[in-house]
């Protein structure tokens, strides 16, 4: 592998991992928007964990609760709340991730 090579290999992951971490925090985000809310305290448990080696970004929500309100879609919600808040923002935020996945590695090269 040569100089330039070397380079844009470099680039390259930085990029990724600049879009591992901007994707996450975006869906974090959105995801918090629809997400049941009382007290604030599953809204703020959330968190975006990247691994680059593996290509992977992982949002999350830490609380006893969390699992629960996520899929058991027979719970009531205040308007605009949902169950499977994470799941259906990541379904319907797609073409955006996917904008900024080319803006991120696009930008790079």
């Amino acid at each position: 592998m040569n100089l330039d090579e070397r380079a844009i290999e470099q680039a390259l992951d930085q990029a990724k991992a600049r879009f591992l971490s901007d994707a996450g925090e975006f869906l974090l985000e959105t995801a918090n928007r629809t997400a049941p809310i009382e007290e604030g305290t599953l809204i703020g448990s959330g968190a975006v964990t990247v691994f680059p080696q593996a290509d992977t970004v992982v949002v999350s929500y830490d609380t006893p609760y969390a699992v629960r309100q996520h899929e058991d879609t027979r719970l009531r919600h205040d308007p605009g709340r949902r169950a499977k808040w994470l799941e259906h923002t990541a379904r319907e935020e797609q073409a955006t991730l996917r904008r900024l996945a080319a803006d991120r590695i696009g930008g790079a090269l």
